[in-house]
């Protein structure tokens, strides 16, 4: 059985819209496929833009959860599929 590599942490706790999504881009940008990025933010549009922002980019949000006063999304790149 394969275990699923760590995400990568990126903190964007005490920044404003659109800093915490434009953080997120830039990771994921250089995350592999399947690869995981996790974002701390504590801006409440994050809530909004985050989601949003996955979706558009054809990411997958995998789980959104409180950290104290921030909230973590963990987001996924996906594998494209094989060619064959």
């Amino acid at each position: 059985m394969t275990e699923s590599p760590s995400p990568t942490l990126v903190d964007a706790r005490g920044h404003r819209c659109p800093a915490p999504t434009l953080r997120l881009r830039r990771a994921m940008e250089t995350t592999p496929p399947g690869g995981l990025v996790t974002l701390l933010a504590d801006d409440p549009m994050a809530r909004v833009d985050v989601p949003h922002f996955a979706r558009q980019a054809g990411f997958e949000l995998v789980e959104t959860r409180e950290e104290g006063r921030a909230i973590a999304f963990t987001v996924r790149r996906p594998v494209p599929p094989a060619a064959g």
